[in-house]
């Protein structure tokens, strides 16, 4: 469900990070001298400067870009159950936002020791966020996601549970193992199956009703599964096989979620979806260095937003799909300022 492999930010292409920073985490404009005073023409990094490049920071630590991929998870989970979103959606969708960001957070601390050597620009490496901040963040932010399932009713909390010790897992192990990108595949499903319970409790049976999700939920994680699977070459590429396999997954789950039957928008939603990382996964394959790489992983968790339309649309939701889309633009427009890897 983090959206992304143990990389981030930018690739080692030469590029400096958005701001400048040295890999000890001061700018490299206004330093100070070896006396301790500061250089000429420098400006003490207080006020309101200070407070800028810590809410930077922790954006670039969070990927609040990515943010929007996340609430369409429980929209499309309530569409595939044939259930209006209501009190319970929302709050499944806050517990997920909660959840997501936490495993932002614990990922850049289980792997700050590889970004202090392949990307000292990272918020932790170059010391702009705390390692001790970083994990107290992941674990505020699963109370607090964990406390809003339970909002929703005990199934929605069982799930919460199940998805939280998903995210955990991958970022403290399972990440560098060969099922990263099948775990990364089934927080994503849970997540979609989180908004499902949520949105059909206090129902009689909520699960049967919410097994309705599932095929929904199986589309969410190959295309996951797919994404995870290309980002584990964002930092050094060098993978034409990975791409290629996933472009094939993106039009397979297009062509699954293109049927009409109760979508009155057609297949105008899978199309989104295909279209936003087919070019970039592409030009991967044909190109597999690490900036190619990293672009196409950026392209796939910009694409899950496009796929949540149309799974809600396949489920008979077009004011939800319709939303969703509209969330695309927005989705490309922070992620120039913010990179979602």
């Amino acid at each position: 469900m983090t959206g992304r492999s143990a990389t981030g930010g930018r690739t080692p292409t030469g590029r400096p990070a958005t701001g400048g920073r040295t890999p000890t985490g001061r700018s490299a404009k206004g330093g100070r001298t070896a006396t301790g005073r500061p250089a000429t023409g420098g400006r003490r990094t207080t006020g309101p400067t200070a407070a800028g490049g810590t809410a930077r920071a922790w954006a670039e630590l969070l990927r609040v870009s990515a943010l929007l991929s996340v609430p369409g998870d429980a929209l499309a989970g309530a569409a595939a159950t044939g259930t209006r979103p209501g009190r319970g959606t929302l709050r499944a969708i806050g517990a997920s936002l909660c959840l997501y960001e936490a495993g932002m957070a614990l990922n850049d601390w289980a792997d700050r020791h590889e970004d202090a050597r392949d990307r000292p620009h990272r918020p932790l490496p170059s010391g702009r966020v705390t390692a001790g901040a970083a994990l107290a963040a992941s674990a505020a932010l699963t109370l607090a996601g964990l406390g809003l399932a339970s909002r929703a009713g005990r199934p929605a909390l069982a799930t919460a549970t199940a998805l939280a010790t998903t995210v955990w897992a991958y970022d403290l192990g399972l990440k560098h193992t060969p099922a990263g990108p099948a775990a990364m595949a089934t927080a994503r499903a849970l997540d979609l199956l989180l908004g499902a319970l949520a949105s059909t409790t206090p129902t009689p049976r909520p699960f049967l009703h919410a097994a309705r999700a599932l095929p929904s939920a199986a589309l969410l994680a190959a295309h996951t599964y797919a994404v995870t699977a290309v980002s584990r070459h964002e930092t050094r590429g060098g993978s034409t096989r990975t791409p290629l396999a996933a472009l094939a997954v993106t039009l397979a789950v297009a062509g699954a979620t293109s049927g009409t039957g109760k979508n009155p928008l057609g297949p105008l939603p899978a199309l989104a979806y295909a279209r936003t990382p087919a070019t970039l996964l592409l030009h991967a394959a044909l190109n597999p260095s690490a900036a190619l790489t990293e672009r196409a992983v950026g392209g796939g968790i910009r694409a899950t937003i496009p796929l949540q339309a149309a799974l809600a649309a396949r489920g008979g939701a077009p004011g939800t799909a319709l939303a969703l889309l509209g969330l695309v633009p927005a989705a490309r427009a922070l992620a120039r300022k913010v990179s979602p890897t």
